[in-house]
């Protein structure tokens, strides 16, 4: 049997071999391939679609709704979710569901403020721990072990209460930076045990013999090598400061009125919450919907870093 030009799809006078798929075809091919992806991993598109939409409330909430978030209208007080107030309206008669979109810029603000200072404050409590060893790392440790005996919740909450009774006034970024103080313990156990790992690797080494500073050494060599598993803790970190900032917010130590915030929107409602559920229905399932969204988007990381 003799093969022709349109079975190989070359041309005769072509030595370079078949040719490959139309260009025309190659997009097609990898939204396929994406369709594929997504199918194989539900899961995780969804949950990266609801992040994705709550950080976009928080960047562009002009995009969802027209409403004023802190618009007081008394003629549409307490109004259920409806074709012109979706989630319905407040005791103010202020849009719920603009004050939700509104509301995720300060939630999530707050939350990555308080995964950042987790983040700087951790890593170097555990660098400084991982690298000198000895007497330093058992202080820094013996003080991580204090902090983490304590329930954080209840320790952000002192951290607030103690800034608000000697600097004076509650606010968000107050909050976020009790959470992340409180969260700090938890990076540097884990910094300082990849900190432990990464001082023994050659390349540590020929900079310690270079004549390299300590501080050149840790900010250029151990401490980026060793932020790649905090990646997925990050992610757990972020639902868990959402949390934590909404409660604050509840209990009056976080977000203050009239600003948008989840946990504020919840504390707003739970007067009407026999009558009129939405008011604290919607911002709770907002929390729990981001909370989840992160907390699997963090499993799926920590796979991949295991692999």
């Amino acid at each position: 049997m003799t093969l022709t030009p349109e079975i190989l799809d070359t041309d005769p006078q072509d030595t370079s071999g078949p040719r490959g798929p139309a260009p025309e075809s190659r997009p097609a091919s990898r939204a396929w391939n994406a369709v594929r992806l997504s199918s194989r991993h539900w899961g995780l598109a969804l949950s990266v679609t609801v992040f994705t939409v709550a950080l976009l409330w928080a960047l562009v909430p002009g995009l969802f709704t027209s409403y004023d978030p802190i618009a007081i209208d008394n003629a549409s007080k307490l109004k259920p979710p409806s074709a012109d107030h979706w989630f319905g309206t407040d005791l103010l008669g202020r849009d719920l569901y603009a004050r939700i979109v509104y509301g995720a810029r300060a939630s999530l603000l707050g939350a990555s403020l308080a995964v950042a200072v987790a983040v700087v404050v951790g890593s170097l409590l555990g660098a400084v721990a991982g690298w000198f060893g000895g007497f330093v790392d058992s202080v820094v440790m013996r003080l991580i072990d204090v902090v983490l005996s304590i329930p954080g919740f209840l320790l952000a909450i002192t951290i607030v209460v103690l800034y608000s009774a000697t600097l004076g006034g509650a606010g968000l970024v107050p909050a976020a930076v009790a959470v992340g103080l409180t969260s700090a313990a938890t990076f540097a156990r884990l910094i300082r045990s990849e900190v432990l790992r990464v001082r023994a690797s050659n390349y540590v080494e020929a900079a310690v013999t270079s004549g390299a500073s300590t501080f050149t050494i840790l900010r250029r060599h151990v401490i980026p090598n060793s932020l790649a598993p905090t990646v997925s803790l990050i992610a757990v970190q972020l639902g868990i400061a959402i949390i934590w900032i909404a409660s604050l917010s509840f209990l009056g130590l976080g977000a203050q009125p009239p600003d948008p915030e989840w946990g504020l929107l919840v504390s707003d409602g739970r007067n009407y919450i026999a009558t009129r559920g939405w008011l604290t229905l919607y911002p709770a399932l907002t929390i729990v919907a981001v909370v989840l969204s992160t907390n699997h988007i963090s499993r799926h990381l920590e796979k991949r870093t295991v692999r």
